[in-house]
């Protein structure tokens, strides 16, 4: 005997895979195994017993046209018992071996095939039925999915987070009914307070029911950091997941196919067994010329199973009939309904978790027969894909990395002076930094999308916030907190579109640093947000690719102190609106590709410093205009191309500060000395090879930078400006320095490395307020000094 268990391969699936098997799938499967049973059971008896027993006619030769069983078959039926036994007297003359001859030549002959083949018939259609059920479940194709799909519904239906996410949304749901049930029960016994009356008694019995109502919200579980982790790798295999799911259909196309198949295969086999059911027959003539062997050719045969086949095949075809049935209902669930579209419509109406997307294709398809299984497994499948709840778990695992203990050791004083909060690079921004109250300064850089929480409110001492890449919305409620307490904002992205709009709104604001580009079709307008609601700006820093500057700046005209422009490169092309700007005090138009000083700065009557940095300038002959400029105290016209200092500098009496480096030099006018207010010349990084005496006339002069030119000696004037405090002079052509050094006295640092110098002057002594610390030279030179002027520099 076969066992049924030998063909449990064709079935075999993992047990996970029951969750994608509808209830009709089951019971098919149930099915085809009752099937196979029939199916086996007949086979082995097939093997096992007799098939066929024939006995030889006795009817004349002339006779056989008749078939020999039709007349046994009636005497056998109505005639006595008493006329049997007058047949059984005759004899055949046949020995066994001629029996089983003749029992194995009908077999093969005169039997019908599908007597002699039904039990097989049964165990390889009901096998090619067990294919057709779990093929997409070994295909490679499809089967890879369907793994991959059911390792995740696992992992979501399990984790801890699903749990949590649902019992904070069951929660909020609660809390409203509660109140309203606390509040009914309060009325209830306002109203049956009063003694005395009626049915008070019963009143009084009904009265604790509201307290069985009112449910207090599940308790939610807290995450550990390793159930966090997990929860976020979640997340990201099941937005992997989904992209490549969706992107093709191969399980429905693969699901509807099998059930096209078995549903061919059902009409099939239905129709050929109730066409053949019949020819299984009890006796069966049998004609086979076999007189030279037996004597006779004519046999009356008994099928000794063909009663017991004839239930089964009744069996069976009924089986056939139910797993057909279930079959068109299958095909008609298939096409009846969107298999391909799924809606979360339901479950975010219920967990208020209103981003859960809708779902397609292959996707779509596993969670309707997931549904059919169990839709518990839709719904907490589908907190992983909700945005709302990725960020919910995100701001979680934040808040148990970055606690307030740990956040207060990131304190330190920014360069304002302002105790300082530096976060970079984190998924979000965690709760707990609203703890910290003492904070004076929040800076923010490349974290993710930002949404302030109510909880702003408690940074009672905020002033600066700088957003760098770090995209943020800021709530009504935060907007009101901040619009008169935020001194200082910095942003900086891709476009300065992306800039929030309540920056502008932020009417305490004093300082406002905007860095990013104009789209390439607006660079040339420049347009920027109205500053009009900034009446207290003070400070205005822009860098981008404006092609002029924005014209929105002549709206805090009558306070902005300091404008600074960088434009990386891009020119600025329009500078009118600068005049407007009467009460500015700095300037820096940097990296703004300017040939020539702008008149439009000539205008400003205010200015006391202007910034020329990294341009195109070639030429200055407009410094003349410069006087105008009354109270112009700092001049950077450093790394530019300017060859050649005009003699109008001389007009620049009031200038204290000249940057002049990194340019083309060569000399330096005489008339430079007449600028007698100077305290601070940086002529440093050009190709001079000689100082103009000129230069002692600058009494002012405390800080003179001349390293990385070519100089080759020193005038003895320059030693005039006795308040000379720092003196560079590294990296020129000096073979010495002269003793007049020791004049100055209030020299702090003197920088002499990179020269020709054999010797250091001994007068060097006399600087005394120079240090070891101070002067930067090589050791050698340094070491030759005399013993006592280098124990007067080493003391402190």
């Amino acid at each position: 005997m076969i066992p049924v268990a030998e063909f449990k391969q064709f079935t075999e699936q993992q047990p996970a895979f029951k969750v994608l098997k509808p209830w009709w799938d089951v019971l098919a499967e149930y099915l085809t195994v009752a099937m196979l049973m029939i199916g086996v059971f007949g086979c082995t008896l097939q093997v096992t017993q007799d098939k066929i027993i024939c006995l030889p006619s006795h009817e004349p030769r002339e006779n056989l046209s008749e078939a020999p069983c039709q007349q046994l078959l009636p005497r056998g039926i109505s005639e006595p018992m008493g006329d049997l036994r007058e047949l059984s007297g005759l004899k055949n003359n046949l020995d066994l071996q001629q029996y089983s001859f003749i029992n194995q030549l009908c077999y093969e002959t005169a039997l019908h095939w599908y007597a002699k083949y039904f039990p097989y018939l049964v165990v390889i259609h009901t096998l090619i039925f067990m294919v057709c059920t779990s093929f997409w479940f070994k295909f490679p194709g499809t089967s890879s999915k369907i793994e991959h799909f059911i390792s995740i519904l696992g992992k979501c239906f399990d984790s801890p987070w699903t749990t949590r996410a649902l019992s904070e949304v069951s929660g909020e749901n609660h809390k409203g009914p509660a109140a309203t049930t606390a509040g009914r029960a309060t009325v209830t016994v306002t109203t049956t307070a009063g003694p005395g009356k009626a049915g008070e008694g019963e009143k009084e019995k009904v009265l604790p029911e509201p307290e069985k109502v009112v449910t207090e919200p599940p308790a939610v579980t807290l995450l550990d950091k390793k159930e966090g982790e997990q929860a976020k790798a979640l997340f990201e295999k099941v937005k992997k997941f989904r992209v490549h799911v969706e992107e093709g259909d191969i399980l429905y196309t693969m699901y509807i196919r099998q059930m096209v198949l078995k549903v061919c295969k059902f009409l099939a086999i239905l129709v050929y067994n109730l066409v053949y059911v019949g020819k299984i027959s009890f006796l069966v003539a049998c004609r086979v010329e076999t007189s030279e062997v037996t004597g006779y050719a004519s046999f009356c045969c008994n099928h000794t199973k063909a009663h017991l086949f004839s239930k089964l095949a009744f069996c069976y075809i009924s089986f056939v009939c139910v797993y057909g049935i279930t079959c068109l209902y299958t095909l008609y669930w298939l096409f009846h309904r969107p298999l391909k579209e799924y809606s979360f419509r339901s479950v975010r109406e219920e967990t208020g978790m209103g981003d859960i997307p809708d779902v397609k294709n292959d996707f779509a398809f596993m969670l309707h027969l997931i549904d059919q299984y169990d839709s518990l497994y839709s719904k907490r499948f589908a907190v992983f894909l909700s945005e709302v709840s990725e960020s919910r778990l995100k701001q979680l695992n934040l808040n148990h990395e970055w606690t307030a203990e740990k956040l207060r050791q990131k304190l330190q004083r920014n360069a304002r002076g302002r105790l300082e909060l530096a976060l970079c690079m984190l998924p979000g921004l965690p709760d707990t930094v609203f703890e910290l109250s003492e904070v004076e300064a929040l800076r923010l850089e490349a974290i993710g999308d930002i949404t302030f929480p109510p909880g702003l409110s408690q940074l009672v001492h905020l002033q600066e916030l700088s957003l760098l890449h770090s995209p943020a919305r800021l709530p009504f409620s935060s907007q009101i907190f901040l619009r008169d307490r935020l001194k200082v904002i910095r942003i900086k992205c891709e476009e300065l579109r992306e800039v929030p709009l309540w920056v502008f709104g932020l009417r305490g604001l004093e300082e406002l640093h905007l860095e990013g580009l104009f789209p390439p079709e607006l660079a040339r307008a420049a347009t920027l947000e109205s500053l009009r609601e900034l009446k207290q700006l003070k400070v205005l820093s822009l860098r981008s690719n404006a092609g002029k500057v924005p014209a929105s700046v002549t709206d805090v005209a009558g306070h902005l102190q300091r404008l600074s422009l960088h434009n990386d490169g891009a020119r600025l092309l329009a500078l009118n609106s600068l005049k407007k700007l009467a009460a500015l005090r700095e300037l820096e138009l940097v990296a703004c590709g300017l040939e020539r000083i702008p008149h439009a700065v000539f205008s400003l009557g205010a200015l006391q410093e202007l910034d020329l940095r990294d341009n195109h300038l070639r030429s200055i002959e407009e410094i003349l205009s410069f006087q105008h400029c009354r109270k112009l105290l700092t001049l950077r016209l450093w790394h530019n191309q300017i060859a050649y200092v005009p003699e109008h500098v001389r007009k620049l009496r009031g200038l204290e500060q000249l940057y002049l480096s990194h340019n083309k030099l060569e000399t330096l006018p005489t008339q430079l000395g007449m600028c007698s207010s100077l305290r601070l010349l940086d002529v440093s990084h050009n190709g001079l090879h000689s100082l103009p005496a000129e230069l002692g006339l600058l009494q002012n002069l405390q800080h003179l930078a001349l390293s990385y030119n070519a100089l080759e000696f020193l005038p003895d004037e320059l030693f005039f400006c006795r308040k000379l405090r720092t003196l560079l002079l590294g990296y020129n052509h000096l073979s010495q320095l002269a003793p007049q050094v020791g004049a100055l006295r209030a020299l702090s640092r003197l920088e002499l490395k990179g020269n020709r110098l054999e010797a250091l002057p001994e007068e060097l002594g006399n600087c005394g307020g120079l240090k070891k610390s101070g002067l930067l030279v090589e050791d050698t030179l340094y070491d030759g000094l005399p013993a006592e002027v280098r124990d007067r520099m080493e003391a402190e």
